[in-house]
């Protein structure tokens, strides 16, 4: 077994729903970590959904609020996501939210 510790990075400049990390084959990983940071003078809100090898779409977080100029840790426990599934992101507002997810890959 073949533990490696990652993280990924986005800096949400659009509204549109974006791509933070997909697991990859063979690969089992565990988020510990989904710290976002609003460089905004104004508050905002992230929505965090995970999509499955079937493309079905599972909502993590729903208009999670960020205050201005502030970061938040999204999560209090760690989950897991399996091969092929993808974690996405996507801000009420553009050029305001940064997002880094930690995890580790298992293999």
């Amino acid at each position: 077994m073949k533990i490696t510790y990652k993280n990924s990075k986005v800096d949400l400049t659009t509204t549109n729903l974006t791509t933070l990390y997909t697991c990859p084959n063979a690969t089992t990983a565990v988020v510990s970590s989904i710290l976002v940071s609003n460089d905004s003078s104004s508050q905002d809100t992230i929505t965090v959904s995970i999509t499955d090898a079937a493309t079905a779409v599972f909502s993590i977080y729903k208009l999670e609020s960020v205050g201005a100029v502030s970061s938040k840790e999204l999560l209090t426990r760690t989950f897991v996501v399996k091969e092929n599934e993808i974690l996405k992101v996507q801000a009420a507002t553009a050029d305001r939210l940064h997002v880094v997810a930690s995890y580790m890959e298992v293999e």
